[in-house]
């Protein structure tokens, strides 16, 4: 096992092969097929949790090249205006869209190739006008896929940190400067768990799943205006040139 990890090439993406791994001979082990998990006792890699956020000179820099980006650039575009996972942001369907709602079925399911939330709870949120201005301008696409078939995001990002000269950020580091969009307007740690899918635990979560309806509206709202504002230079701190709210076509 160290063999093979050492010949991969990302400290993270080899915690992650060593995981998986470790899982399959646990189960191997469990139904009596192995005497041992070779897994045991290697070590993790050491790694720092990421807290990269874009900084307010960032966000008109990304949002234009997302604007040149095709499907990939909307899909990010959404993800910033939202917060939502990657994974969720790409798998988006038109069938879990009702009346400005996105509703995110907790369970995986198969048949339409929806991956589950991560934490198996069904989530429920508000899309942003401007984000249901974008997506009622798409296309329909015969899987029902509001994206389309649109590749994996991180691919996109990374060629687009190299265009810009920037710091390395990752799809999930635009969920991240939403949830700090969040907590710097005022609205509270609160919001941004409840709004990004954080399960707390309790069954207060059950309860509580629509209570908060009207003050996620007014998060989701506030956030993106915010994150627009800087996108599009009309920011009060900001100086930079508008810029269009995604490509044309």
């Amino acid at each position: 096992m160290r063999a093979v990890l050492g010949k991969i090439n990302g400290l993270i993406l080899a915690n992650q092969v060593l995981a998986a791994t470790s899982a399959i001979f646990t189960w191997a082990v469990a139904q009596e097929l192995l005497p041992n998990n070779p897994c045991r006792g290697v070590a993790r890699n050491p790694t720092m949790s990421r807290e990269r956020v874009l900084s307010d000179t960032e966000v008109p820099m990304f949002w234009r090249a997302f604007c040149d980006a095709g499907l990939s650039g909307v899909a990010l575009q959404v993800l910033l205006l939202t917060g939502q996972r990657p994974g969720e942001v790409a798998n988006m369907r038109w069938e879990h869209l009702a009346d400005g709602w996105w509703t995110m079925p907790g369970a995986t399911d198969t048949k339409n190739g929806w991956p589950g939330t991560k934490n198996g709870a069904t989530h429920r949120v508000w899309l942003p006008q401007q984000v249901r201005q974008m997506l009622a301008e798409l296309g329909d696409d015969v899987s029902g896929l509001v994206l389309g078939q649109v590749p994996t995001l991180a691919p996109t990002m990374r060629l687009i940190c190299r265009q810009l000269k920037t710091e390395r950020a990752t799809p999930h580091d635009l969920r991240r400067t939403h949830g700090s969009t969040i907590t710097s307007l005022g609205f509270g740690r609160d919001s941004m768990n409840r709004i990004q899918n954080h399960r707390e635990g309790g069954i207060a979560d059950v309860y509580d799943r629509h209570e908060y309806a009207e003050e996620n509206k007014r998060v989701m709202e506030a956030v993106a205006a915010r994150l627009l504002a800087l996108a599009q230079g009309t920011a009060a701190d900001s100086n930079v040139v508008p810029l269009p709210l995604h490509r044309s076509t």
